[in-house]
């Protein structure tokens, strides 16, 4: 039995998977993609059946809750973005997120990674549902801080009634407990 040493770069092979990686998105057509967004529209149900309103986006790393005083906070991370390159807005119901990642650097010739794993990409139009009969769209406030989007949603107040009103119940003609 021989003993036989193979040697390989893994940065080369890291890289062509990458590169892979990058133009598989490309080979869809329209119709492809608008059968992939009604799959993922139609399947995209919580446990119970109920709609996916905070869909579990990959890119880029959020976190979404409700405070005690019913506020909606969302949280996404831009490391590497510029605040001129990010789009907050309301459009009915849903709250839309888009950012434009910063131009990459051109890969040197003979250039190799060992590790590469922050790659910036744009972000179309995320959405985050946060209907406005419940949220007050127009106080909503956003920072950006260290690379960190903080956007917090107040909850709409609810008018206070004036009156408090009381329903009698009567039973009519029977009595005991089975009388409706």
């Amino acid at each position: 039995m021989t003993n036989r040493v193979f040697t390989f770069d893994l940065g080369r092979i890291m890289d062509e998977a990458f590169k892979f990686a990058e133009g598989f998105g490309g080979h869809f057509d329209n119709d492809a993609r608008e059968r992939m967004r009604q799959a993922a529209e139609h399947f995209g149900k919580g446990p119970f059946g109920n709609p996916d309103y905070y869909p579990a986006y990959m890119y880029p790393p959020s976190t979404i809750y409700l405070t005690r005083d019913k506020k909606l906070v969302v949280e996404i991370a831009l490391a590497g973005f510029e605040e001129k390159d990010i789009t907050v807005q309301f459009r009915g119901d849903h709250l839309l997120f888009s950012a434009k990642a910063p131009q990459a650097l051109e890969n040197e010739e003979g250039m190799q990674y060992f590790k590469r794993r922050l790659k910036l990409k744009d972000i179309e139009e995320q959405r985050y549902y946060a209907p406005a009969d419940k949220f007050d769209q127009a106080g909503t406030q956003a920072r950006f801080h260290n690379g960190l989007l903080r956007l917090v949603v107040p909850p709409r107040e609810q008018p206070e009634s004036g009156e408090e009103i009381r329903i009698n119940i009567r039973t009519e003609g029977v009595s005991g407990p089975s009388a409706v």
